[in-house]
């Protein structure tokens, strides 16, 4: 049996459960509170309910009008005051979570209270604070993915984040889907939620996202050369060390 979501304000009931996160108050735009409770709860969803993954998962690479079996899911999340860019954004993001094998999705976050949610998503100077970017989890993936050698994988990475930053909002939607199951299937965590405000805001910032993609996937590249060439040097300090020498 399918589980249905919760009801769409935080002061009505909730059913009991791990799948039953509060919907966030209803905001403009990609609120982000809202969207990180959705993505929790779709993750969770997908691990315990077959039939609604697939439904989700029916709806990858479609547009609005073709995804009917998610509107039941998806719908009473949407914030009230919202684009088409927002809505197409919830409905991508959770049929590219649906997607993944379930193996492949980490548990959600643990949901705190609703305003503590919210409150934790603001630097202290009122703005919002940005995720995990997927050019940082690009980065990620060439560090930590197995198999090619790694300046394949540092190239691959880069072809499919110029691919990515150079696409148009219908390219975008097109195009990463791919990208996103690559980095699932080598063990990198992806920010739903800041998949969502990002997806949210292409068609107005898309240069803006595309500078933080590329910025932060170079940015963990350099940190984690760094690190390797640290731990490189310790090693090679350690095997270099005059051993004591040995009873006879």
């Amino acid at each position: 049996m399918t589980i249905t979501p919760p009801p769409a304000t935080t002061e009505a009931a909730n059913p009991a459960g791990p799948a039953a996160l509060p919907i966030p108050r209803q905001s403009t735009g990609a609120d982000v509170g809202r969207s990180r409770a959705f993505t929790n709860w779709v993750v969770q969803l997908c691990k315990e309910d077959p039939g609604a993954r697939s439904a989700l998962r029916s709806g990858l690479r479609k547009d609005l009008d073709s995804v009917r079996r998610m509107h039941r899911l998806v719908a009473p999340w949407l914030p009230d005051s919202r684009s088409e860019d927002v809505e197409r954004a919830y409905y991508a993001v959770a049929a590219m979570i649906a997607a993944q094998p379930r193996s492949t999705l980490n548990s959600p976050d643990k949901a705190p209270d609703v305003q503590q949610q919210q409150d934790a998503e603001q630097t202290p100077g009122g703005r919002t604070r940005r995720g995990t970017s997927l050019g940082a989890a690009l980065a990620i993936a060439v560090t930590e993915g197995p198999g090619r050698e790694k300046e394949m994988r540092v190239g691959t990475a880069e072809s499919r984040l110029n691919l990515l930053t150079r696409q148009s909002v219908n390219g975008l939607h097109r195009h990463l889907p791919a990208t996103v199951g690559y980095l699932c299937s080598v063990g990198v965590d992806i920010d739903w939620a800041q998949l969502i405000h990002d997806l949210s805001n292409w068609r107005r910032h898309s240069g803006r996202i595309s500078r933080t993609w590329l910025q932060d996937f170079y940015r963990q590249r350099n940190r984690d050369l760094t690190r390797q060439a640290d731990q490189a040097d310790e090693l090679e300090l350690t095997t270099d060390a005059p051993q004591p020498p040995t009873g006879s």
